[in-house]
C-alpha cells in the first residue's frame, strides 16, 4: 500500500510543469475557439471582429502566463539585483503583435487565424492603445528599456498609474482641435491582472510628531493603490518581466448611511476624490486644484512603489509575506531605482521617510554626502529629459510640506542642512566652506531656493539624491551639466553618465527623414535611428539622436542645417526671441485650414483674416 502524501507534497502539483509550446497552428486555432466560446461566451454568429482580438489576445497569453510565473521563480530562487523604472508614462503601443513576435507565435497565429477565414491584421487593430501614455519620445524610452531589459533577461519591474482615462482622443472641428476622453478600458484590457491581495496605503496631509520611538504621521487622508500586472515578454528568451501600474481606490467605496438618507453625492464623494488620482493622464495645472492633483500623482506613484520594492526586498523568498531580510546594507547591493524626469523626484525624500522613520535605520548609514553611497542614494539613479529641467521643474515649499509634512525634514536635510546626530558637515557647509563667501553658489546649488515663496527644485533633487543622473542622448547629458546643474556638475564630476536605449527593430521605410527640432530642445528618440537603418535620408538639426548618427555613420551620409546648440544659446543672451515671427509668415500659415477644407483662422491674435 502506497504510503499517503503529506499536504506539502500534494500541494507541490500545483506547480507549472513547462511552458506552453510554439508553433502548433492547430493548438492556436483550438485555442483560439475554447476561448471565444468559453471566455467570451460568443459564437461566430454573434462575435464581433473586437470578439475575435480578445479571443486571439487569450489564447497569446496562455503562452504568456507560464513564462511570466516561471521567470518570477526564477528571480526569487537566484536573488538577483533588480531594476525598478519609475514613470508617471509608458508609451508601450500595442500588446498583441509584439507579444506574438517575441513568443515566436506570428507565423503560427497568422495561418491559424488565415484558417479560420480572418486575418490578424483585421483583428489587432481593435486593440485600444494602453492609455498610459501621450506622443512622448523620452517615454517611447520607457518602453524601449522595459522590452530591452527583459530580451537581456535582467530582473526589472517598471512602475507607474493605470489611468482610467489617457491623454485625449484628438479631433478637428471647423479647423481647431476638439480633446475627447480616451476611455480605453471601456472594454476591458486583457492583458493585466489585478492584484488586490498587494494593495497598499498612501498617506496625505496629516501632521508630524516627535516621539521618543521616533516620528509618526498622523491624522492623514489614506488612498489604497491597487496594483495591475501587465506581462512584458523578452524576445525569444522565455522571460517575461512585469510592468506594474496602480489605480488609487477609497478605503470606504461607499457610505451606505448616507445614501440611505439622501445623501447620494456624499455617499461616493471619498471614492470619487480617491479615484481622481489616477482618473486622468497630466490634468490641467494651470489652477490650484490641476497643480495639487498632479503632485498628489507624483507621489501617489513614488509611495506605493517604494513600499513594494521594500515589501519585496525584505521578503526575498517567492510566495514569502514574513520579513526574510531585515538588514539594509544590502539594499543598493540588490535594488536598482531609475527615476524617469523630475516626476518622481519625490521617491528621494520618500525612501529616506520610509528607511529612518518606518524601517528604523540610522540617518548615517541612510545617506552619505559622497556621491549618494548611502542605503539612499547608492540604489537611486535619475534621467532627465532636458526640456522639462531646462524650465526649472519646481515644487512651492509649503505646498509640498502641506500635502506632505513628513517630508519637509529628508527635504530639508537633502536641502540646506543634516540633523543632529550627523557628524559630518552639511552639503552646504561645505559648499560654504569650499566657496567661502560665494552666495550665489549657494543659491544655485540649494534644493530648497530661498526668496518670496520658498521652492523645491526637483532637478537639484534628483541629482543631489541619486547616484548618477544621464540624459536620453549625449548632447542633453551636456545640457544638464552646463545648463541645468551647471554648478553641481563641477563640484560631481562624475555624476553624470550616458545610457543608450536599445530601441525596437522594425519601423516602416521611406525616402527622407525629418528630424528638425530646434538644437538643444528636443528630447531625442529612436524613429530617427530606424529611418536611417532602413535607408532613409536624413535631414534635420545637430539636435537629439542626430548627433550620434553623425559621428557613427559620417557627417556626410546626413544633410544638417541650422544653428548648433552654442548658436541658439548666444541668440538668446542676446534676447532674440524665436515666436517674434513676421506678420506674413502667421497671414500666410492662416491659410492652412482653408486648403484643407477648413474655415479660414487667423493663428495672431485678433480677429480672422479678411477674404
Amino acid at each position: 500500500m502506497a504510503k499517503p502524501l503529506k499536504d506539502s507534497e500534494k500541494r507541490k502539483q500545483i506547480s507549472v510543469r513547462g511552458i506552453a509550446g510554439l508553433g502548433d497552428v492547430s493548438e492556436v486555432r483550438k485555442s483560439f475557439n475554447r476561448h471565444l466560446h468559453f471566455t467570451l461566451v460568443k459564437d461566430r454568429n454573434v462575435a464581433t471582429p473586437r470578439d475575435y482580438f480578445f479571443a486571439l489576445a487569450h489564447t497569446v497569453r496562455d503562452h504568456l502566463v507560464g513564462r511570466w510565473i516561471r521567470t518570477q521563480q526564477h528571480y526569487y530562487e537566484r536573488d538577483p539585483k533588480r531594476i525598478y523604472y519609475l514613470s508617471l508614462e509608458f508609451y508601450m503601443g500595442r500588446t498583441l503583435q509584439n507579444t506574438m513576435v517575441n513568443l515566436g507565435l506570428q507565423n503560427a497565429c497568422d495561418e491559424a487565424i488565415y484558417q479560420l477565414g480572418l486575418e490578424v491584421d483585421c483583428i489587432r487593430v481593435w486593440e485600444a492603445l494602453a492609455g498610459v501614455r501621450k506622443s512622448s519620445l523620452c517615454l517611447e524610452f520607457s518602453a524601449c528599456f522595459l522590452d530591452s531589459m527583459a530580451t537581456l533577461g535582467l530582473a526589472a519591474y517598471g512602475y507607474g498609474i493605470r489611468y482610467e482615462f489617457g491623454i485625449f482622443n484628438q479631433k478637428i472641428v471647423n479647423g481647431w482641435q476638439v480633446e475627447e476622453a480616451d476611455d480605453w478600458l471601456r472594454y476591458g484590457n486583457p492583458w493585466e491582472k489585478a492584484r488586490p491581495e498587494y494593495m497598499l496605503p498612501v498617506h496625505f496631509y496629516g501632521r508630524v510628531e516627535h516621539t521618543p520611538e521616533g516620528v509618526r504621521w498622523l491624522d492623514t487622508q489614506v488612498v489604497l493603490a491597487m496594483p495591475y500586472d501587465t506581462p512584458v515578454p523578452g524576445y525569444k528568451n522565455n522571460t517575461v518581466n512585469t510592468m506594474r501600474l496602480w489605480s488609487a481606490k477609497a478605503p470606504n467605496d461607499f457610505k451606505l448611511h448616507d445614501f440611505n438618507v439622501g445623501g447620494y453625492i456624499e455617499a461616493v464623494l471619498d471614492r470619487n476624490l480617491a479615484e481622481n488620482i489616477s482618473r486622468v493622464l497630466y490634468p490641467n495645472d494651470n489652477f490650484f486644484e490641476g497643480k495639487e492633483l498632479r503632485l498628489k500623482q507624483e507621489y501617489f506613484v513614488v509611495a506605493a512603489t517604494l513600499q513594494d520594492i521594500v515589501r519585496r526586498f525584505k521578503s526575498s523568498k517567492f510566495g514569502c509575506r514574513d520579513p526574510v531580510r531585515t538588514c539594509f546594507e544590502t539594499f543598493p547591493d540588490k535594488v536598482a531605482i531609475q527615476l524617469n524626469d523630475t516626476h518622481p523626484a519625490l521617491a528621494i525624500p520618500e525612501l529616506i521617510r520610509i528607511l529612518v522613520d518606518v524601517e528604523k535605520v540610522d540617518w548615517d548609514k541612510v545617506s552619505t554626502e559622497d556621491k549618494g553611497t548611502g542605503v539612499e542614494g547608492g540604489a537611486l539613479r535619475g534621467v532627465s529629459r532636458v526640456l522639462e529641467c531646462r524650465s526649472g521643474v519646481q515644487q512651492p515649499w509649503d505646498f509640498l510640506k502641506g500635502n506632505r509634512p513628513s517630508h519637509r525634514e529628508p527635504l530639508g536635510h537633502r536641502g540646506t542642512s543634516c540633523p543632529p546626530a550627523h557628524s559630518s558637515l552639511s552639503r552646504q557647509q561645505h559648499v560654504a566652506t569650499l566657496f567661502p563667501g560665494d552666495v550665489d553658489r549657494l543659491r544655485r546649488m540649494s534644493v530648497i531656493e530661498e526668496g518670496d515663496c520658498k521652492r523645491i527644485n526637483m532637478a537639484h533633487l534628483c541629482v543631489i539624491g541619486s547616484h548618477a543622473v544621464n540624459g536620453v542622448a549625449r548632447i542633453h547629458s551636456e545640457i544638464v551639466k552646463q545648463s541645468v546643474a551647471h554648478a553641481l556638475s563641477s563640484w560631481w564630476l562624475t555624476c553624470l553618465l550616458v545610457l543608450p536605449a536599445p530601441p525596437p527593430p522594425v519601423i516602416p521605410a521611406a525616402d527622407l527623414s525629418q528630424q528638425i527640432s530646434t538644437a538643444g530642445t528636443e528630447a531625442s528618440g529612436t524613429g530617427n535611428m530606424k529611418f536611417m537603418l532602413n535607408g532613409a535620408l536624413t535631414i534635420g538639426t545637430m539636435d537629439g539622436a542626430n548627433v550620434e548618427m553623425a559621428e557613427e555613420a559620417g557627417a556626410e551620409n546626413l544633410f544638417i542645417f541650422g544653428l548648433r546648440v552654442e548658436d541658439i544659446e548666444a541668440l538668446d543672451k542676446k534676447g532674440c526671441v524665436s515666436l517674434h515671427v513676421p506678420l506674413r509668415v502667421w497671414q500666410h500659415l492662416g491659410r492652412c485650414p482653408e486648403a484643407c477644407g477648413g474655415p479660414r483662422r487667423a493663428l495672431w491674435p485678433g480677429p480672422c483674416l479678411p477674404g
